[in-house]
């Protein structure tokens, strides 16, 4: 089926308590076990492309692959940008993006503001939702870096009213890339941000978390989960293993489908999770 939007995905999250599992995704392999796993576990899924797969991809091939494969996808697929500046968002929304992030969150408050309005307003000419961030989640993964800074709940409410945003990303105590050490999540903070906030709340830094810390989150109101560093594991771990084994190979397609069933199990056993089945 086309390409659809995050907006009812995220709306029927919210009303069932569960939430949507979205997947950062850098090349052909890994679009394809993200879907497959989707297809398997019969729920919609969030497909995600970061500043850095932006790099490595001009952003208008990587849309045009994921819409050919969505189109033979028997189950909801939006196509998200993750993490982006103006320029990276402008571009997106001209490459057929379903969903777009852009990320003000290290500028200050009523920056913050003024720039996501404006993006606001070019996507919703086009019907694509935005989400946004308040509060800085920590840690590294690809141009996003930063120190946890927690999300105020009632500065929450303010941001939502005044942009417009379709959904909200908050720091409660997660972080990009791998955990050095167990995550301390606040779970009361994120309660009260869902008291004071309408829209969707999206968790970023997934990754490494136990699905008891997940389950917490979505019965505190996350509806969107982000996961990016668990699949290029698998990914990786998976061709390093052929290697191992077969040192003289050389055929991309045999690893391919090695690291594609590697990431599809990741996947599968995520989206159990935030299904809560």
């Amino acid at each position: 089926m086309p390409l659809c939007t995050t907006v009812e995905m995220l709306e029927n999250a919210r009303k069932t308590k569960t939430a949507i599992g979205a997947f950062n995704v850098e090349n052909m392999e890994m679009t394809q076990a993200v879907i497959s796993a989707a297809e398997e576990m019969n729920c919609p899924v969030i497909l995600q492309s970061t500043s850095g797969t932006a790099k490595y991809v001009p952003m208008q091939a990587f849309a045009t692959m994921v819409k050919a494969m969505a189109n033979g996808a028997t189950v909801p697929v939006a196509l998200h940008l993750d993490h982006a500046d103006e320029n990276l968002v402008m571009q997106a929304l001209e490459a057929g993006y379903t969903s777009v992030m852009y990320d003000g969150s290290k500028k200050p408050y009523e920056e913050n503001i003024a720039q996501t309005k404006t993006i606001v307003k070019a996507a919703n000419a086009l019907h694509i939702p935005v989400e946004a961030e308040l509060g800085g989640i920590g840690g590294k993964e690809d141009d996003v870096e930063g120190e946890i800074d927690y999300t105020d709940p009632a500065q929450a409410t303010d941001f939502v009213k005044k942009t417009g945003v379709s959904s909200l990303a908050v720091a409660v105590g997660t972080m990009h890339g791998v955990y050095k050490s167990t995550p301390k999540l606040d779970i009361k903070r994120l309660k009260d941000i869902r008291n004071f906030v309408l829209v969707p709340l999206v968790l970023h830094g997934a990754s490494g978390l136990s699905s008891d810390d997940l389950k917490s989150c979505i019965r505190a109101g996350i509806c969107k989960i982000n996961f990016g560093t668990d699949l290029r594991i698998a990914y990786t771990n998976a061709i390093k293993e052929y290697f191992e084994q077969n040192p003289t190979k050389f055929d991309p397609r045999n690893y391919g489908k090695l690291a594609m069933e590697g990431v599809k199990k990741v996947v599968i056993n995520k989206l159990k999770i935030v299904t809560m089945k």
